[in-house]
C-alpha cells in the first residue's frame, strides 16, 4: 500500500505558496520528502508486482531470505520469534506469514531438539527452490530501477539515504514530544 498516497506530486510553486501560510514548511525539505516518499512507493509497487508474479508478498518474500544462509546458499533455521524481529514485525503478523508460507509448502515448522516448546521454521526444498527462481528477477528488477544513476550516484545516494534513516530514527521521539 502506497505511504504518500499522491498520484503526482505538487509543483514547487505551490510548495512556496503553502510555505507563506505555514511558517514551518521549509519548501526544499518538503520537496525533497515528497519525492523521497514517492521514489519509495514507486519502488516498492514494482517489487510487489514481480513478487506477486510468483504468488509471494514482500512480507512472505523476506522471512524465506531470513532462511536462507547466503554465504553457503542453504537452509537455516530460526524461531518465529527471531524472524519477528529480524524482520521488524509483531510476533502475530510474523506467525501469520508463516502459517501463508508453510500452507504453500515453502516453509516448515519443527520442535526445537533441545527445548520442544520451541518451535524452529525451515525453508522446504520447494522454499529454496523457489527462492532460486525468484532471485534473479528480482536482482534485475533492482538494477533496472538504479540503471539511471551511475556507480557514484549510486553510492552518494546510499551515503544520503543513510543519513535521513539515522535521523529518522531519532527525530520521532523529538517531534512527539514537541506536539
Amino acid at each position: 500500500m502506497p505511504h504518500l498516497l499522491l498520484k503526482s506530486l505538487p509543483r514547487y510553486e505551490c510548495i512556496l505558496e503553502a510555505a507563506q501560510r505555514f511558517p514551518d514548511l521549509d519548501p526544499s525539505a518538503c520537496e525533497a520528502f515528497l519525492h523521497l516518499l514517492r521514489a519509495g512507493d514507486d519502488v516498492a509497487h514494482s517489487r510487489e508486482l514481480y513478487l506477486a508474479r510468483h504468488n509471494l508478498s514482500q512480507g512472505r518474500f523476506t522471512v524465506m531470505m531470513q532462511l536462507l544462509d547466503k554465504g553457503a546458499d542453504r537452509a537455516i533455521s530460526r524461531t518465529p520469534a527471531e524472524l519477528a524481529d529480524l524482520t521488524g514485525v509483531s510476533r502475530a503478523t510474523m506467525t501469520g506469514l508463516i502459517d501463508t508460507l508453510e500452507r504453500d509448502g515453502l516453509v516448515t515448522r519443527k520442535p526445537d531438539p533441545v527445548d520442544r516448546r520451541m518451535m524452529s521454521v525451515h525453508l522446504t526444498p520447494r522454499g529454496h527452490q523457489t527462492l532460486h527462481e525468484v532471485l534473479p528477477g528480482a536482482f534485475q528488477n533492482m538494477a533496472a530501477m538504479l540503471a539511471p544513476l551511475t556507480e557514484s550516484e549510486r553510492k552518494t545516494l546510499v551515503r544520503l539515504l543513510s543519513k535521513i534513516m539515522r535521523t529518522a530514527k531519532v527525530a520521532e521521539p523529538k517531534i512527539a514530544s514537541v506536539a
